[in-house]
């Protein structure tokens, strides 16, 4: 054997003595990165740091600032602060700690148990922190059996990760160790805490708001906002997953086993057909006659318009659907992003000043022939047919810009009722692990992009950042600017969407650029039982994505 392992990085090859760790590699070639590195791509497969080299690989770096590496930084902190609140409080004193939705570029966590949570202990635990990141403690990871984990979690009154555990097949299961504390994290982990400095914690309506950096800014912590709208719509989807009694994925798998999933998922649409009805109510008592509606990539506007209408023509209001979509402007006149591409996610894409003519003119009772962009020629066309609301007609106007000011500016506030909708999830893995909203909405646009326009899940997952890019600067900023604010999980999706999702992801190559994230979506998917998408009534939400909606 070798006593050499050849490394090729960035075309160069570089000689090590086999069995060098990542973490030696990535020392020297840390100044060529602008932020701490995290993890190795080993042949296009990502290693923690603590791995070593036993032959010759093409290896690559990822840093605390790409998309996976700021995932893991994140999950460093939240292992971080749950041992350092354990540390002070005194594991036998807490009957439940809970990492929750996220807020901004935090998550919001709560603490139940024999202490009172109050600003000298949220301020003790942060010195906890900062004391073992200051004494930069190595992680350790150590595979334990699957019999050896559930009592592990038994013992220590982990009961939501002994019931995740009841449906793994895996023989054996990868732990953290950080020092006395034991933790089981869903991916990957830093390999000490010295790289976790940058981080907040402060007292927060009943719980505590850790806030952590944002990607492309990881050198500080931004405040942290209040965003009381979005916290009340975190807090009521909460209660409703304790309601029907879903908080975590063991819970749910558990109601599939036992035969209470239909009920489950009859309650979840009922509950949120009763939403949707209040949201109704509150513009037909406002006598609101402009309603825009507006969301990130994948909320599920569509299915709420016509879910909204219906519940508006209960109110003896008629409303006419109007998207902005129709209102690009010629394909050569639409600006360009950073890598030279047409930029339809920017409010500039978009022909305001006719956009905002036509709404003057049809709230004014006067006839408007609405225009209709051609996708294919990259134009808009008029097919002569005017409109002209009547009594009792609404405008309501869909599209990611709704919320802002410079749509429609000439109507007056009072008469328009903005809603913002979004796929918030509340559901977490277990106590410590919580589903990412983001993964929420991408498994829906993976599904609904290869079912109603044949895109494949590679090409899914290749414009993605820029989605997210144009969602990041032109949606999530103005949305507490909402007069009503809608929440689109719902409990049951994900294990719908897990039999259309998968052989999509699986279709991706070792050699693409999206293999790892479709190896770590997969990974996620194979903690949920599966559900036949026939329990999934034709109204619901979630048939915007896998078809069969009684609306399209």
């Amino acid at each position: 054997m070798k006593e050499e392992a050849i490394i090729t990085y960035r075309g160069e090859q570089y000689s090590y003595p086999r069995g060098i760790s990542y973490m030696e590699i990535a020392e020297e070639f840390q100044k060529n990165y602008d932020y701490p590195i995290v993890l190795a791509r080993v042949n296009n497969k990502l290693k923690e740091l603590f791995h070593v080299a036993d032959g010759d690989i093409e290896l690559e770096f990822e840093t605390i600032d790409g998309h996976i590496g700021h995932k893991t930084y994140k999950r460093g902190v939240c292992m971080l602060f749950l041992k350092s609140f354990y540390d002070v409080v005194g594991r036998d004193k807490v009957e439940k700690l809970k990492i929750g939705f996220s807020m901004g570029p935090g998550y919001y966590c709560t603490a139940k148990g024999k202490f009172i949570l109050d600003k000298e202990l949220v301020s003790r635990v942060k010195k906890r922190m900062m004391e073992v990141v200051e004494k930069d403690v190595p992680i350790v990871k150590k595979k334990y059996s699957i019999d050896e984990v559930r009592k592990k979690c038994r013992d220590v009154g982990m009961r939501d990760k002994e019931r995740l555990f009841h449906y793994r097949m895996s023989s054996d299961i990868n732990m953290y160790i950080l020092e006395n504390y034991v933790d089981y994290f869903y991916g990957f982990m830093v390999p000490s805490t010295g790289y976790l400095s940058q981080f907040d914690l402060q007292l927060y309506k009943g719980g505590m708001i850790l806030q952590m950096v944002k990607r492309g800014d990881p050198d500080s912590v931004p405040p942290i906002k209040d965003m009381p709208s979005i916290f009340e719509t975190m807090e009521k989807s909460v209660s409703w997953s304790s309601m029907l009694g879903v908080e975590t994925v063991g819970a749910l798998n558990d109601s599939i086993c036992e035969g209470r999933i239909t009920d489950i998922v009859l309650a979840q649409e009922a509950l949120v057909n009763s939403r949707i009805s209040e949201i109704a109510e509150e513009i037909s008592k406002r006598k609101s006659k402009f309603i825009t509606i507006a969301g990130p990539s994948s909320s599920g506007k569509t299915t709420f318009s016509h879910r909204l209408g219906v519940q508006l023509l209960s109110h003896g209001l008629h409303p006419r659907v109007i998207t902005l979509d129709n209102y690009y402007l010629g394909r050569e006149r639409v600006p360009l992003a950073e890598d030279g591409t047409k930029n339809f996610e920017a409010l500039e894409s978009l022909d305001l000043d006719e956009f905002n003519s036509n709404m003057k003119d049809l709230l004014a009772g006067q006839k408007v022939v609405l225009p209709s962009y051609n996708f294919l020629t990259g134009v808009k066309e008029y097919y002569g047919n005017p409109v002209k609301l009547g009594t009792e007609d609404v405008v309501v106007v869909e599209g990611i810009h709704g919320l802002s000011d410079e749509i429609a500016p000439d109507i007056a506030r009072e008469q328009k009722f903005k809603i913002y909708i979004s796929s918030l999830t509340t559901m977490n893995i277990d106590e410590h692990n919580r589903i990412s909203t983001t993964d929420g909405r991408l498994i829906r646009r993976i599904v609904r992009d290869y079912m109603s326009r044949g895109t494949s899940a590679e090409r899914t997952l290749s414009m993605w950042s820029k989605v997210r890019r144009g969602e990041e600067e032109n949606i999530f900023p103005l949305q507490e600017k909402a007069d009503a604010i809608f929440n689109s999980a719902l409990v049951y999706e994900i294990s719908v969407l897990k039999q259309f999702v998968e052989p999509l992801l699986y279709s991706i190559k070792p050699n693409s650029e999206n293999y790892q994230e479709a190896l770590r979506l997969l990974k996620f998917l194979q903690y949920f039982l599966g559900l036949d998408a026939s329990i999934v009534p034709s109204d619901s939400l979630i048939r915007e994505f896998i078809g069969g909606s009684c609306y399209m």
